[in-house]
């Protein structure tokens, strides 16, 4: 059982960064595959990138490859997004979850497996 709480977002102005943290505050932590994904308004949710439970394998939508790092601390029972170059079209709603990486991949992941989410807006 997790939950997931985020923190870090906020406004800021393109081609800055901003780190996002995803903290599991429930009663029993276990090294689950963690991911973030991103929601901009009118939008459907998307996948941005995933992380495995040791953090050796790591994976990225297209759009974000190469700018945003996807990292954990399972001791602080953490995983971070840091976005990096940020584009008005990072905008959007984040939010972290738990799930097998080839379901975060697919965005299958039960609704108690995600978090709150935090807003990210980046202005141009």
């Amino acid at each position: 059982q997790v939950h997931l709480v985020e923190y870090g977002g906020g406004l800021v102005q393109a081609g800055t960064s901003l780190r996002l943290s995803c903290v599991d505050s429930g009663r029993t932590f276990s090294s689950y595959p963690m991911g973030w994904f991103r929601q901009a308004p009118g939008k459907e949710r998307e996948f941005v990138a995933a992380i495995n439970w040791n953090g050796d394998i790591t994976d990225y939508t297209d759009s974000v490859r190469g700018r945003f790092t996807i990292s954990r601390d399972n001791a602080k029972k953490t995983v971070y997004l840091l976005m990096n170059s940020l584009k008005p079209e990072d905008t959007g709603v984040y939010y972290c979850a738990a799930a097998p990486l080839s379901n975060l991949r697919l965005g299958k992941v039960v609704d108690n497996f995600w978090g709150q989410g935090t807003q990210v807006t980046v202005s141009s």
